[in-house]
């Protein structure tokens, strides 16, 4: 009926309750009948790439899992996806919301976090890039507006032009003395983007290695290489 297949699966996230995850069933899933992912930008080969578990996503989780809940600090996951991380924040009582910007990411956290018996999270549409290009979602979704204390994301520097739009979209939401927490899984830009971010102001406080060698029997992103990059300014 919806025009994309799924499933549903529990999530192991160390130091949290699992999570119960209905996500895209693949890579092959595609469906844009209006335009809208495509007016955004949302090529059909990237289209399902924000409803698909990525060990980066459950590594930030992980993160989120361990952190000590602060009530006054306001936290934003951008490219969020399917938004683990979100979950896991807003289920121990965290000040949490969530953004991306693909159409259907808000749906598909709605849901998941009614499967968790969690109430709906606070989502925006946060899109970076060339500020002219950014355009308003068709279905009427708020554009992320505001600043905040924790900026978190995982596995967004894969192309070698994003270092430098992020940090532009990182400021533009910064709080002036915000922490930023990126999970990168060694893509390779992220000297470019260290440097984009000084330029705002943030200095690189930890690079921490978050290798760890899968075993049999482990769950999702158990195995994975990758690192924590720490910002403060």
């Amino acid at each position: 009926m919806t025009g994309y297949q799924t499933g549903q699966a529990s999530i192991a996230i160390e130091g949290a309750d699992d999570l119960i995850i209905r996500s895209l069933l693949d890579r092959q899933q595609y469906h844009d009948p209006a335009g809208a992912a495509l007016r955004l930008g949302i090529c059909s080969a990237s289209w399902p790439l924000f409803g698909l578990v990525w060990p980066s996503g459950i590594q930030l989780a992980i993160q989120l899992a361990n952190r000590p809940v602060c009530k006054r600090e306001r936290i934003l996951e951008i490219g969020c996806g399917l938004g683990l991380a979100s979950l896991v924040g807003h289920r121990r009582g965290a000040n949490i919301t969530a953004s991306d910007c693909h159409p259907l990411a808000e749906k598909f956290l709605d849901h998941n976090a009614e499967l968790n018996g969690l109430s709906p999270l606070a989502y925006f549409h946060g899109q970076w890039g060339p500020k002219a290009a950014r355009k308003a979602p068709l279905d009427g979704t708020a554009i992320l507006s505001g600043q905040y204390d924790l900026i978190v994301g995982s596995d967004l520097l894969y192309e070698r032009g994003m270092p430098e739009a992020l940090a532009d979209f990182i400021d533009d939401h910064a709080t002036p003395s915000a922490e930023v927490w990126i999970i990168d899984p060694n893509r390779g830009n992220r000297p470019a983007f260290n440097r984009h971010m000084a330029a705002f102001g943030f200095s690189l406080v930890s690079d921490t290695r978050l290798d760890h060698q899968v075993t049999s029997g482990e769950a999702l992103g158990e195995g994975y290489k990758g690192r924590l990059l720490v910002y403060e300014r």
